[in-house]
């Protein structure tokens, strides 16, 4: 097979959506989300796997109810930028928000990772799912889909614009000629654009890889088109192997139909397997890690953070489910129109909506080695994805799986035996983009 699967981690820490129980747990350390040394001993470990990348989440709005590892954790760049002198290959990606923050700040961040990292950092465009964050940065609303992806377009545009501020030979740092920058080769941006007045240039060179990478995780029309536009890597929603292809395929249309390759886009779904010695052994502990995480109260608390946090304790659990869907408007959209249709067509109770929405899955990446590996093999032969986006409740499962199923993929031919690069982008199998300004200079001179 030509294609190279890729893998990448994403901790869990203390346990964040969906892993309700897992602080309780005593091999994971109730400060795992705020020691930067359990984020190292992971880093280390995938990169000896030979890991694409690790991927770090983030959100700035909690409130009680909000699962463990949000309600305490390190911020992503910050994190990134101590893991990165602690590795020399693994991919470092992290997530910020384009809703909340400014173009050239975030910019020069990401760009000093990646110097930092040698080339090997990635940002994951997020346009902020909690509608709550608005009031932690001084607005009383949360803005609407069509201006956040609007931004977020605009956002990426102008950053890719500063990080080609300079050009590659820039620093000729000549002593005999006194000459430490070749001013032509340095650019302002002069950008004015419906959202951002940014004029530039950003005082940081390119790095090994030229651009950070631009990683983003649409769902909905919005989201998908803006990967289609401007994402590397894509952190796709999974589902049914049939729900994978479809969104697969889509993404890969969409990003031709803008002009650019497809190959050039890497789409990973989330993925959490286990592993043990035997399939039933597996599939066991698959159904112990349901009933630890199986908790009524933390369900109902997820399902509103969709709703801008909303309280559903105050509501007669075996009542209609409440009307609630203009809350929905500007966060969780998507998911809650696909609920709206299941709550009435079924005429659903709030307490069956909590039910259903925490039902058991059975996951296909469980069991023996062997089984997951042949899990993987199929789904990725089955144009479902280019990588997995890994996470794991400790420490001990990662090494199962690593030292397990990843000899297997290796043996397939699906997996690498060596690191391809130094750089996320090496890796990743993308093109280094070049700068635009060397690029105009050239066609002028042709």
């Amino acid at each position: 097979m030509s294609r190279t699967l890729h893998l990448a981690l994403h901790p869990y820490g203390v346990g964040g959506p969906g892993q309700h129980g897992l602080w309780k747990d005593q091999r994971v350390a109730n400060d795992s989300s705020i020691d930067i040394n359990y984020y190292i001993r992971l880093a280390q470990a995938a990169e000896h796997a030979l890991f694409d990348a690790l991927f770090i989440v983030d959100s700035q709005f909690i409130n009680a109810t909000y699962p463990a590892h949000y309600l305490n954790r390190l911020e992503p760049l910050t994190l990134l930028s101590a893991v990165a002198t602690h590795t020399r290959n693994i991919g470092l990606v992290g997530t910020a928000s384009s809703t909340y923050n400014s173009p050239f700040n975030l910019a020069r961040r990401f760009a000093s990772l990646d110097h930092i990292s040698g080339g090997r950092a990635g940002w994951n465009v997020v346009t902020s799912f909690d509608t709550g964050t608005s009031r932690n940065f001084g607005f009383d609303e949360h803005l609407d889909y069509t201006t956040r992806y609007g931004r977020a377009l605009e956002f990426v545009e102008v950053a890719r614009g500063l990080w080609d501020s300079y050009e590659d030979d820039a620093f000729p740092a000549d002593v005999a000629r006194n000459v430490f920058l070749d001013p032509s080769k340095l650019h302002e941006l002069g950008h004015e654009g419906e959202h951002f007045k940014v004029a530039g240039p950003l005082n940081l060179s390119r790095s090994p890889q030229g651009q950070p990478v631009i990683f983003q995780a649409g769902v909905s029309e919005e989201g998908r088109d803006l990967a289609a536009r401007v994402a590397e890597g894509i952190y796709a929603p999974g589902g049914s192997l049939e729900q994978a292809q479809e969104y697969y395929s889509d993404i890969k249309r969409r990003t031709a139909a803008h002009g650019r390759d497809p190959e050039h886009i890497k789409i990973f779904i989330h993925g959490g397997p286990v592993v043990a010695a035997t399939d039933e052994e597996a599939r066991r502990r698959e159904r112990e890690i349901f009933e630890e995480d199986n908790d009524l109260e933390r369900n109902l608390a997820l399902l509103g953070r969709g709703f801008g946090a909303y309280d559903f304790s105050g509501h007669d659990l075996d009542a209609p489910f409440p009307d609630i869907f203009h809350l929905a408007e500007k966060g969780g959209r998507t998911g809650a129109t696909k609920l709206r249709e299941r709550v009435r067509e079924g005429n659903l109770t709030l307490r069956q909506v909590a039910e259903t929405a925490s039902e058991f899955r059975r996951s296909p990446f469980v069991g023996a080695p062997e089984t997951v590996a042949d899990a993987i093999e199929t789904w990725f032969a089955a144009g479902t994805l280019d990588g997995i986006n890994l996470a794991f409740r400790t420490e001990e499962d990662l090494a199962l799986f690593v030292d397990g199923v990843v000899p297997l993929l290796q043996k397939r031919g699906l997996f690498r035996t060596e690191y391809a690069a130094d750089t996320l982008r090496g890796n990743l199998g993308l093109p280094v983009p070049a700068n635009r300004h060397t690029a105009a200079r050239g066609l002028a001179e042709a």
